[in-house]
């Protein structure tokens, strides 16, 4: 699977998680499916969305019944953790819909640490989008990786590709 992006969409994500540090950032990359000659799967990403990080208590609830550890959620906070809201993702949607685009993936900070899923960014992910999580060390972005998920639900490295 690949992932193309233009240099602006990509500066723009790095900015934003340089923004909202030292709270996760997130947002949504909205583009077209290219299917490829040999069966691969390309998308390429005409727009990024920024989205608020909504993650609160009710979120919390959500994803801790959802991963069955309403603990570790309810302390969990928006440093280490990052929520859409759907209302969000549903404007979005349509707006990507009036276009003849759709929502390809989803991109959000990790701040003060890799640029690698977590637990909970596995549990919550969808199959068939792109996921790009960028690094953001004291602040400054450091590194930025796109993953997918394979059919065990197991994020694998995508290959990101700069498109004019």
């Amino acid at each position: 699977m690949v992932l193309i992006l233009d240099p602006e969409n990509l500066q723009g994500i790095r900015a934003h998680a340089e923004q909202t540090y030292p709270e996760e950032c997130c947002g949504l990359l909205v583009g077209q499916w290219l299917r490829q000659p040999d069966g691969d799967d390309t998308r390429q990403v005409m727009d990024c969305v920024a989205a608020d990080n909504d993650w609160n208590e009710a979120a919390a609830a959500e994803v801790g019944a959802l991963r069955q550890q309403p603990e570790t959620e309810a302390a969990a906070a928006k440093t280490s953790r990052y929520w859409i809201d759907p209302k969000v993702l549903l404007r979005v949607q349509r707006e990507a819909r009036d276009r003849n685009l759709d929502i390809v993936g989803v991109y959000h900070s990790h701040p003060d640490h890799v640029a690698v899923p977590s637990e909970c960014d596995r549990t919550l992910a969808w199959p068939g989008y792109s996921y790009i999580i960028v690094a953001v060390t004291q602040g400054k972005a450091t590194d930025l990786r796109s993953w997918h998920l394979d059919e065990q639900h197991q994020f694998q490295p995508e290959v990101m590709r700069m498109g004019a």
